[in-house]
């Protein structure tokens, strides 16, 4: 919690008590359903959730915003993001039935009301979102080949819509096709820690 509170020192009551309550979920969750590495869950806050929260310094979400998390797993970065902003509407899909279902139990458990899931894949959502996010799920070009036709043309945010990805290393083959509608920035800029030197936000409009 203090790598939260040491970059997020605005956030409500309501939001530590949901965050704080994130560990004990997923230690629990993760001996039943391997979500996240058994070597990894010590590391929760500062490997998912804060790397989750790049993106809540990158944009500052709108009321009302709608957002579809693609390939969620457990809840990665949906569930951090949808505890940040509890006015914005947040669909968490993933393939895999059993992450799923963690995801929805913890958001459950928080209390989140701004939050539901689908065991779906991707290509079967036809609804619309101002933005999709995702955590390392695939080549840049693909999941832009498989959401583009999820982005909505209505606009409420001071970013175009699109999609919003959190990646590692070099991005210049993954983004090249799109060199002229995207942003890549540092996570390293936002947060200082060693996890995130080779962390990237990469946003393509859509």
């Amino acid at each position: 919690m203090e790598n939260i509170l040491k970059y997020f020192p605005d956030i409500t009551p309501r939001q530590k008590e949901q965050f704080a309550a994130l560990y004990d979920l997923y230690y629990d969750w993760n001996s039943k359903i391997n979500v996240i590495s058994r070597k990894d869950i010590g590391n929760l806050y500062l490997h998912h959730v804060l790397h989750s929260l790049a993106i809540a310094k990158y944009i500052t979400f709108k009321p009302g915003t709608t957002i579809m998390d693609m390939g969620c797993g457990g809840g990665f970065p949906g569930i951090p993001l949808a505890i940040m902003f509890p006015e914005v509407q947040f669909h968490l899909v993933d393939s895999i039935g059993k992450k799923v279902r963690v995801a929805a139990e913890i958001a459950n458990a928080i209390g989140l009301t701004n939050v539901r899931t689908s065991h779906s894949r991707a290509e079967e959502i036809k609804e619309k979102y101002s933005f999709v996010v995702s955590r390392a799920v695939m080549q840049l070009p693909d999941l832009v080949k498989i959401c583009r036709k999820n982005i909505s043309k209505e606009q409420n945010n001071a970013l175009p819509n699109g999609i919003i990805c959190l990646k590692g290393g070099d991005m210049t083959a993954e983004t090249a096709p799109f060199k002229n509608c995207r942003e890549i920035v540092d996570v390293s800029d936002y947060f200082q820690e060693e996890f995130f030197k080779d962390k990237k936000v990469v946003y393509v409009q859509v």
